[in-house]
């Protein structure tokens, strides 16, 4: 197998000097989840300084070490890499790998729907070429060089997440990305926190347009409110490939028709005068909706729609993003959806709608586990309070709430529906597991910051298919 990095391509990007020869078959900024023969880089963070851990990374089979010049010194003896700044290294290292591969990239951002349109672009194309992607969630300042740093020199194609909760955040990525096409799948108001208002979002997602090598294109939602302005912003960029997806009628790929079901949907799109027809193997209409954007964005890199929309047949939602399971209990079983990883108010809804349309067995219940939603800004109480309507089209059955944000919706819903609040998530976790029982569709949906994933984890831990409960019950 080829190395991905030897001493020489990394000193020669990074300007840096290796103190032996070495090779790396991976990049890692962690040394509890480094592989052996990784080159570990010694970032330092916000609350840690990774070069207390180079000795562990090395110990653990570490094909070498970034470190500063500054601190190179204390380990002449071990094969490192010494560089000015181990951040700026990790840039260095991505634009590299940037040059070096023959790889079409696809930078994937928006408000909603850019992990699971990053899975379903790694999916298509992934059956068409050598695909690397984003792993994970890594995709601010340190993950996206990261994961451009592993990319292999025979890359075909590339999948890049580029996040952010401020602006002026997404155009250095974009600038060491310089992706050829930039999908932003929507804009909503997530983070608006830290924003007088949406159309300060969009902007701040029109910064993917930074990066974008010439002859590029995007790829742009025609349902959204501000396609217009994003659009201004593209053409302002010096973009004239644009692609847009939606029900609009002058989308570019327009969504004629979606049959939903318990386990995906039936799509009809019409592309000029093409006609696609495929199914979308993940359940809820805004898979549909992600579908289309990397529809477009397989269009706009140049590879074969046709296979690509065939190939989603075979995606499913992740873990914390609406994986879908059944846990075994004494008597029964019930579905888990697990949505605990992030919230907004747009996903929220979508993940009320794939409750809605999941149906409980025997005299199973409806059961919504929500935590706040954060970075919303002082719209909040009135942002949580408008999900009632929501709840109540969906038949949800019971709502157990936790968060000061939930206290509204809980308020909103008192009349309509059997409601439970709590300061927290530690404060409902038991309520919920002493609520749930066979028949019952169990969704667990809030920001990562409202931990709701050690209630999801504990559900599935219940599961009693290897014969024994987790609390040990006979």
């Amino acid at each position: 197998m080829t190395a991905l990095w030897t001493h020489t391509e990394a000193a020669a990007a990074t300007g840096g000097d290796a103190t032996m020869p070495w090779t790396a078959n991976g990049v890692s900024i962690d040394s509890r989840s480094l592989q052996r023969g990784d080159l570990f880089i010694a970032i330092r963070g916000d609350n840690s300084d990774g070069h207390a851990h180079v000795a562990d990374a090395l110990s653990k089979g570490a094909a070498a070490a970034m470190v500063n010049k500054s601190w190179a010194n204390q380990s002449q003896a071990s094969p490192v890499l010494a560089v000015e700044d181990t951040d700026r290294g990790m840039r260095d290292l991505a634009r590299a790998a940037r040059d070096r591969a023959p790889a079409r990239i696809i930078g994937v951002t928006g408000s909603v729907g850019k992990t699971g349109t990053k899975e379903m672009l790694a999916l298509a194309l992934g059956e068409q070429g050598e695909t690397a992607a984003t792993q994970g969630n890594l995709n601010n300042h340190w993950g996206l060089p990261l994961s451009l740093a592993r990319m292999t020199r025979t890359t075909e194609f590339g999948i890049y997440e580029l996040g952010m909760n401020h602006a002026g955040e997404i155009a250095p990525l974009s600038e060491i990305l310089r992706p050829d096409v930039a999908l932003i799948t929507t804009v909503e108001s997530v983070h608006l926190e830290f924003f007088d208002s949406e159309e300060g979002i969009a902007d701040a997602k029109a910064e993917i347009f930074t990066g974008l090598r010439d002859g590029g294109g995007a790829v742009l939602n025609r349902d959204n409110r501000h396609f217009d302005r994003l659009r201004r912003s593209a053409e302002a960029a010096g973009i004239t490939r644009l692609c847009s997806f939606g029900e609009h009628p002058d989308a570019t790929l327009r969504l004629t028709k979606a049959e939903p079901g318990p386990n995906g949907s039936n799509v009809t799109a019409e592309f000029g005068d093409r006609t696609l027809n495929y199914v979308v193997g993940a359940p809820g209409r805004h898979w549909v909706m992600n579908s289309l954007a990397a529809l477009g964005a397989v269009h706009m890199i140049g590879a074969d729609m046709d296979r690509a929309a065939a190939a989603l047949a075979g995606i499913r939602p992740m873990k914390g993003r609406g994986e879908q399971r059944a846990v075994t209990l004494k008597g029964g079983s019930f579905v888990l959806i697990d949505e605990s990883y992030n919230a907004s108010p747009a996903s929220m809804r979508a993940a009320f709608d794939v409750l809605g349309a999941t149906g409980p067995s025997g005299d199973g219940r409806r059961i919504a586990v929500l935590g706040d939603m954060l970075e919303i800004g002082e719209s909040s109480p009135d942002a949580h309070a408008a999900l009632a309507p929501d709840v109540l089209r969906n038949r949800v059955d019971i709502v157990i709430a936790a968060g000061d944000n939930m206290a509204h919706l809980v308020a909103a819903l008192s009349d309509h529906a059997v409601t439970v609040h709590g300061p927290d998530s530690a404060a409902i976790h038991d309520r919920v597991l002493d609520t749930v029982r066979a028949g019952d569709v169990v969704m667990i949906k809030g920001s990562l910051g409202s931990r709701m994933i050690p209630i999801a984890d504990a559900l599935r831990a219940l599961d009693r298919e290897d014969g024994h409960s987790a609390a040990g019950e006979a």
